[in-house]
């Protein structure tokens, strides 16, 4: 997965509006695409711009349905993700806690809350994520996959030998290994 540097570097900016308590009727579906890779597509177009990605991204909420969906005190409009809304691009390590960066600024730490679990992509590849907030969830970026990998150690959990880490003293898996 490749981002570019615009939508890598995005920092949040103000608050997460209550996305909980608005429930407008279905205004119709808009032609917006969350591609797999994490950018933004508007009719055709790349949306470029950082601070509207996120700005899209706080209206943001998978429901019930499984479906996607932008929602205003007023509007809903049903969207199309095509796999995870949200890719993490960055991950840092302190003390004994993950934090992880998404493309859209979210920070979020991995513990008792945030776990990774291990789920397939659209393609059929097998590559954790972690839930952000609303029912979206973010994706492991190729990069950040890579770099926790070569921090992780292996463990049996439930007879299955599992690659992972600790984080907030939670076990957060990566991926399971085969047997020899």
């Amino acid at each position: 997965m490749s981002f570019e540097p615009l939508l890598s570097a995005t920092e949040p900016t103000g608050s997460i509006p209550p996305l909980e308590r608005w429930h407008p009727a279905l205004s119709g579906r808009m032609d917006l695409t969350i591609r797999a890779d994490g950018h933004w597509v508007h009719e055709g177009t790349l949306i470029r711009r950082a601070s509207l990605v996120r700005l899209l991204s706080t209206l943001l909420r998978r429901e019930a349905d499984g479906e996607h969906y932008l929602v205003t005190p007023v509007e809903k409009w049903q969207i199309v993700v095509e796999d995870c809304a949200f890719v993490v691009v960055d991950a840092e390590h302190d003390a004994d806690v993950w934090w992880l960066t998404t493309n859209v600024g979210d920070r979020l730490v991995l513990g008792e809350e945030q776990r990774l679990s291990v789920t397939a992509m659209p393609d059929g590849t097998w590559v954790p994520e972690v839930a952000v907030r609303f029912g979206l969830a973010a994706r492991l970026g190729r990069n950040v996959f890579y770099r926790l990998v070569e921090q992780a150690e292996s463990r049996v959990v439930d007879g299955r030998e599992q690659l992972g880490l600790l984080s907030a003293g939670r076990w957060q898996p990566l991926g399971e290994l085969e047997a020899p």
